[in-house]
């Protein structure tokens, strides 16, 4: 069964002190890209978040969050009083002021607030891999999900050229005769005409438009496609390689057809086509 790339993920839990949600948001990559936004005091542990999300969800462009809101007495971070004073003195140099302005202008100033450098503990640590995880398979839920859509579509998108195909298959003998009526008028007028020669050389314009090895190949790239597409080894990157066998197989139909039912089926085909490719970028 299939994936499909797009999902979205959350845990919340708190602990004795903050509340914690976690969040973790993928969309089609050709490889996994991860971006974080994590409070300072959880980045001393960012790399084993990053491996834990790259080997778990594999493809994807993923956007991790952690945020933190603080109920306790402490807070993320403190004044660095020395730094603000020397602000404000610096401002009163250059221009009188009321202290509360002032204040609120120095406060803002590079440095004028620490976080603190309190570190992660290995129980809190412990806790917010946990959590990583519940948001994972959260994610992968949901990308199971979408994959059940995504499947659905693929389904009805190769019935759809399957049947057509059956159409194409219906034209082709009346297709063949109708070349073959046109080809022998057009020599009627001609003299001296070789009968034999004339047979060989139509039988070798024919084979050249004889489209039945197209139609086997196409067809079994058509099977072929709903048989990965249930199995367990899936993928988006198998998809879309034999999803561009069956687009040269159109193709090829098309320029040999020279007929112009034929030609309107396969440019149904081809939209057909297109639509897989376009939902194929989304799967895993």
């Amino acid at each position: 069964m299939i994936q499909s790339m797009t999902g979205f993920g959350k845990s919340v839990f708190s602990l004795p002190d903050k509340h914690i949600s976690i969040e973790i948001k993928s969309l089609n990559s050709k490889s996994i890209d991860i971006s974080t936004r994590i409070p300072l005091v959880y980045r001393e542990k960012e790399l084993e978040y990053r491996k834990l999300i790259g080997e778990q969800l594999l493809r994807g462009k993923v956007d991790f969050n952690i945020f933190v809101e603080n109920i306790g007495t402490q807070t993320p971070s403190t004044i660095n009083q020395n730094i603000v004073k020397s602000y404000i003195e610096q401002m009163r140099s250059i221009v009188d002021g009321e202290p509360v302005e002032l204040l609120k202008m120095a406060v803002r100033m590079p440095d004028a607030l620490q976080n603190s450098s309190e570190s992660i503990s290995e129980e809190e640590f412990g806790t917010i891999m946990t959590n990583i995880q519940l948001a994972i398979a959260d994610l992968q839920a949901f990308r199971t999900q979408e994959g059940k859509v995504l499947e659905k579509d693929f389904v009805l998108r190769i019935g759809n050229i399957e049947q057509l195909l059956k159409e194409v298959e219906a034209l082709d003998s009346e297709r063949l005769l109708l070349i073959r009526e046109r080809l022998e008028k057009a020599v009627t007028d001609i003299k001296n005409v070789d009968a034999n020669r004339f047979e060989q050389e139509l039988i070798f314009y024919l084979e050249k438009l004889d489209i039945t090895e197209e139609k086997i190949r196409l067809k079994k790239h058509l099977d072929y496609f709903l048989e990965t597409l249930r199995s367990n080894d899936s993928n988006g990157r198998k998809l879309s390689f034999i999803a561009q066998e069956i687009g040269r197989e159109v193709n090829t139909l098309g320029s040999k057809a020279n007929f112009a039912q034929i030609q309107q089926l396969v440019v149904q085909m081809k939209d057909e086509l297109e639509k897989i490719k376009e939902q194929v970028l989304n799967v895993l």
